[in-house]
């Protein structure tokens, strides 16, 4: 069996809140409370679970992303009127980078963590596991 990714805890000052504005960016369903976790169905393999907590550390999370979702989810970005950047640090600067053929865009969210889409994933410019494949 391939290993695949099935959910991912995000600790959340306001789980509800962090988890229905991503779900709303994403267009993906969501649930308000699933025991302790407000849950976000990014597609029937992976559940971002968002956890309420007092104190924790930032996260980076990365969606690949096809051209027309790239494309949607943008608009979506725009109409909530969220800041975003062609690079993981430094100032918003609303531009899209397009380095790798491809297009990636980040934003922080509320509690500090930084969300990124892209249409070329960085694995599979140089992967060694498709290296070996070929």
């Amino acid at each position: 069996m391939a290993i695949r990714l099935d959910h991912i805890i995000v600790p959340s000052h306001d789980r509800v809140e962090a988890a229905k504005l991503l779900a709303g960016l994403l267009d993906v369903p969501w649930e308000e409370s699933r025991g302790d976790f407000a849950p976000v169905y990014v597609n029937e393999n992976l559940t971002l679970d968002f956890a309420q907590r007092e104190q924790f550390e930032s996260h980076h999370i990365c969606f690949h992303v096809a051209d027309a979702d790239f494309e949607a989810i943008l608009q979506r970005i725009q109409a909530a009127g969220i800041t975003y950047r062609s690079r993981p640090h430094g100032e918003d600067d609303f531009r899209i980078n397009t380095r790798l053929g491809g297009k990636n865009l980040y934003w922080k969210d509320a509690d500090g963590h930084l969300w990124e889409i892209l249409t070329v994933s960085y694995a599979r410019v140089d992967s060694p596991l498709l290296t070996a494949a070929s």
